[in-house]
């Protein structure tokens, strides 16, 4: 109800210095629906320490190494945002700054894939 105010704040956690190339950390949160813990939340830095941008697989290799893991050559769980299936090539910076939702946070869902 009150957009400007919201946006007068949110503009100034979104922003960052060009020579930056990015968040300083990408806050997220990965919801499993196999599995008894609710989310999972960590830091997770958008940049490696030689200045290649992490991708969305890098996230999970990290966080969640089972989400993209393969059984009998398949992939047996889709990584969902926004009922969308991105690529796991895609850049964890440019997935927060284009699909994160109001409170900043990228939410990932990880569910089975369906098997028909």
């Amino acid at each position: 109800d009150k957009f400007e105010q919201f946006w007068a704040i949110n503009r100034k956690l979104m922003e960052y210095p060009p020579e930056d190339s990015g968040f300083r950390y990408i806050p997220f949160r990965i919801y499993q629906a196999t599995t008894e813990r609710p989310f999972i939340q960590k830091l997770f830095r958008p940049i490696a320490s030689g200045g290649q941008l992490h991708t969305l697989g890098d996230l999970l290799k990290d966080v969640c190494p089972s989400a993209i893991s393969l059984e009998d050559g398949e992939q047996k769980t889709q990584v969902m945002i926004h009922g969308i299936e991105p690529m796991l090539e895609t850049p964890i910076q440019w997935l927060s700054e284009h699909m994160s939702y109001p409170d900043n946070f990228l939410h990932i869902s990880i569910i089975p894939r369906p098997t028909d």
